[in-house]
C-alpha cells in the first residue's frame, strides 16, 4: 500500500447498512488494518480495475439557473 501525504480527499458514504459494517470490520480485522485502512485497500483494487486511458473522463457541464440557490450542507444532502 501506498504511503499518503496529508491534503488527500475524503469520502462520506451515507446510509450503510450495519451489517455491512459488521462484515467490513471483521474483514479490517482478518487482515491486520484498521477499518478505515481495510476501505481504503477496498477502493484502491476497485480502482485499478478501471483502465487508466479510460477515455470517458469527467467532465463538469454548468448551466445558468433562475432565482437562488441553498448551497450550505443541509441543503446540498437534505438532512
Amino acid at each position: 500500500m501506498e504511503h499518503y501525504a496529508t491534503g488527500m480527499k475524503s469520502l462520506h458514504i451515507r446510509d450503510v447498512p450495519e451489517p455491512t459494517i459488521a462484515r467490513l470490520k471483521r474483514r479490517a480485522l482478518l487482515h491486520h488494518r484498521s477499518l478505515q485502512g481495510e476501505l481504503i485497500f477496498v477502493l484502491e483494487e476497485a480502482a485499478k480495475q478501471i483502465p487508466h486511458d479510460d477515455p470517458a473522463e469527467f467532465s463538469l457541464n454548468t448551466v445558468r439557473t433562475e432565482g437562488t440557490q441553498n448551497w450550505s450542507r443541509e441543503g446540498i444532502y437534505e438532512d
